[in-house]
């Protein structure tokens, strides 16, 4: 049996001399056998959860120019921090990453803890943040599982049980190969190794340092795992949504609630998201006054915006409206901006599509 190879010392020696050679470079990475900037791992690892490495190179190199420090990340309006991370999603990330820069700012003094229970405490930090902070920062011996890793230990054991059921069954395997000494660089390496060479589909075997060790290479069944269970049918959600224009070409902008999905960020306001499909003229109807309703505005419907949250589909139906009167337009929560200046706010991914699909049409 191949198992009775893989003992802790051997497989960690081959994926560290590996890593020695191969590391990617990162801008948040040291090289290897050497400790980088707290703040950096914490600020990249926040930032690339279920985010590719990719999308996130830039931004991180953005808010270091914006906020070298943790004291200024703190010192910074949450506006400002919603108006950079626009684009990455998950927004709750972006307003976590804000409260964790004022906790580490007061409560530490701008140092982040090396105890992994001091790193659960702050905002945002999950067990696996906080085991990559402690290991990659500060050399800790803690086990780091994320995706790739999740699949390089599914394959090396062939774990037939599906995902997520099995991530106990991967974090107690992965636990029994982590080094004591440089679990930070053999983290990352197993990261580069699954981004690299293990991947999802049509895994590089034959460069792969641990390819000896591993059952479903031996088994040539490899892209059988990770395995997953079946996938649940997104539902679709649809709305309107309105673009309100003033006649000097300024457009309604109105800020989210804290809470829930794209909390605290700018929209253009719509009807609730919902899987009925609501009329144009009805959704009209019970947004606004019949005061309103009343007026000569020009009403025009656009071509339909979609775009796919993880748990749903959802179809936006813009609807541009010429706002006449505006001394007895009243609309709370929101201010008046202009389409050039939109970069300066928090507008999310979903919200500048919709302002691309009117303003295209336009040209």
């Amino acid at each position: 049996m191949i198992e009775q190879k893989l003992s802790q010392k051997s497989f960690s020696t081959a994926i560290l001399n590996w890593y020695d050679k191969h590391a990617r470079r990162l801008p948040w990475r040291s090289p290897p056998g050497e400790r980088p900037d707290p703040y950096h791992v914490w600020l990249s690892e926040i930032m690339l959860q279920q985010t590719t490495v990719v999308t996130v190179g830039p931004y991180f190199d953005k808010f270091l120019t914006l906020w070298p420090t943790v004291h200024d990340m703190a010192a910074a309006p949450l506006d400002d921090i919603l108006t950079a991370w626009a684009g990455l999603g998950y927004y709750a990330r972006a307003r976590n990453l804000h409260k964790c820069a004022i906790a580490i700012s007061e409560e530490f003094n701008g140092h982040f803890p090396k105890d992994r229970d001091q790193l659960l405490s702050l905002p945002g930090i999950g067990p696996y943040t906080a085991a990559a902070i402690a290991a990659i920062a500060f050399d800790k011996s803690e086990v780091v599982v994320d995706g790739n890793i999740e699949r390089i230990v599914s394959r090396l054991y062939r774990i037939d049980m599906p995902l997520p059921a099995a991530k106990k069954k991967i974090t107690v395997r992965a636990a029994e190969l982590t080094p004591l000494q440089r679990a930070g660089d053999y983290a990352q390496a197993l990261m580069d190794i699954g981004a690299t060479i293990c991947s999802p589909r049509a895994p590089t075997c034959v460069i792969c340092p641990v390819a000896d060790f591993c059952n479903a290479r031996t088994a040539e069944d490899m892209e059988r795992y990770p395995v997953k269970a079946p996938k649940k049918v997104k539902p679709t959600r649809r709305a309107v949504i309105f673009w309100l224009e003033r006649e000097d070409g300024f457009v309604f902008l109105r800020r989210r609630e804290e809470k829930g999905l794209l909390g605290g960020m700018m929209e253009f306001p719509s009807t609730e998201w919902q899987e009925e499909t609501i009329p144009v003229e009805t959704a009209i109807k019970n947004f606004f006054s019949n005061d309103f309703q009343k007026r000569e505005n020009r009403i025009t419907e656009k071509a339909m915006v979609r775009h796919t949250f993880t748990h749903f589909h959802l179809e936006l139906q813009p609807v541009v409206i010429s706002i006449k009167e505006m001394d007895k337009f009243v609309l709370p929560h929101g201010q008046w901006a202009e389409p050039r200046e939109f970069g300066r706010y928090a507008l999310p991914t979903l919200m500048t599509k919709v302002a691309r699909i009117v303003i295209k049409d336009r040209d």
